[in-house]
């Protein structure tokens, strides 16, 4: 049996699918089973024990190059590679996990036969597949993707996020803590404070207040995490007191996944690193805002999320003139919460 996996993106929300992956497993052991993922998550399959094969697709990329001109001949060229790659196996089974217009056209350039996707008319999205399932958006994303095994048969069970972290992730990260004389045994807490979304930040000067007092109050090590080693968390660095490493830009997904593994806690706004610290294992204070935690919350137990009590949120806006949903989260209160969570990790080692 060939069954393909399409789910492009976001970082989060490749990570919410890998219980679902593992769930098929099971279901079909002896299937071959494809994922068709793009660019930025791609590292997040890589090496999954439940994969055969990783599809990626540059689409962005190829877009942009289209619009401008360039590199013509190349990005047809890519194109043709992926079509091809795609089309190389007759698909028993696809499941549009994603279940937009660019995830749907891919389920029926594949071919396959029997396609399932979510009872909805999306960018029209539900008329590209043979098969559909209602989609729940009372549910967390994780349980909402597991519907779709259920559908086939497959047991409930406690969902398993697999991120295939190797020897030199692991080697990496401990030369990358080496630097800021951090040591994993000592405690340190990782803080990602950055996110796609304006609406998802919380005051730069409100997280270097926080990281000071975990470094100097609480004796943990601040380790910074984030796309990008300039920017925000330089500018949160320039106005701590207390030292700190700054590991932006500097990690792969799967090194992600090693480092958070390693810490005693992370602190995060609703963004994908925190869903890699959720399914690592390791206890999450996230702060939201504008999203809605019952759908994207970090998954599992021994998380807290902090939020304002606010009727206009969530609101799920990418502007807003105010932000007050991310104002109202004050720094006692997320310190409150990290000191708390640290001392229960404590109690229970």
């Amino acid at each position: 049996m060939n069954i393909l996996i399409v789910k492009l993106s976001a970082i989060g929300d490749v990570v919410h699918t890998l219980p679902s992956l593992a769930s098929l497993r099971k279901l079909y052991p002896q299937a071959h089973i494809t994922w068709v993922v793009e660019e930025a998550a791609a590292d997040i399959l890589a090496g999954n024990p439940d994969l055969d094969r990783v599809i990626v697709s540059k689409r962005k990329q190829w877009i942009a190059c289209l619009r401008r001109g360039e590199k013509i001949g190349k990005t047809f060229r890519e194109i043709n590679s992926f079509l091809s790659g795609l089309r190389s196996r007759r698909y028993d089974l696809v499941i549009d996990f994603h279940g937009l217009m660019k995830s749907a056209a891919i389920v029926l350039l594949s071919g396959g036969g029997r396609r399932l996707g979510y009872d909805s008319m999306q960018e029209m999205t539900g008329l590209f597949y043979t098969e559909k399932i209602p989609e729940d958006m009372n549910k967390h994303a994780v349980d909402r993707y597991l519907d779709f095994v259920r559908h086939l048969g497959g047991a409930s069970e406690e969902p398993r996020f697999i991120i295939a972290v190797e020897e030199e992730n692991r080697k990496k990260i401990d030369s990358l803590l080496a630097e800021g004389n951090i040591s994993a045994e000592r405690g340190f807490v990782a803080v990602n404070p950055v996110a796609f979304w304006k609406t998802k930040l919380w005051d730069e000067s409100r997280f270097a207040l926080l990281c000071d007092r975990i470094a100097r109050e609480l004796g943990f090590a601040v380790v910074f995490t984030g796309g990008e080693k300039e920017g925000a968390i330089e500018s949160i660095r320039a106005q701590m007191r207390e030292p700190s490493l700054n590991l932006g830009g500097r990690t792969t997904l799967r090194d992600l996944a090693c480092l958070y593994g390693r810490a005693a806690l992370v602190v995060t706004t609703d963004s994908g690193p925190m869903h890699i610290a959720a399914a690592a294992g390791t206890p999450v204070v996230a702060l939201f805002g504008p999203t809605s935690p019952v759908r994207t919350g970090p998954y599992g137990r021994g998380h807290e999320v902090i939020r304002a009590d606010l009727t206009c949120s969530p609101c799920f806006r990418k502007e807003c003139g105010t932000k007050k949903c991310m104002d109202g989260i004050s720094v006692d209160r997320v310190f409150e919460a990290v000191r708390k969570m640290l001392d229960s990790v404590s109690s229970t080692e």
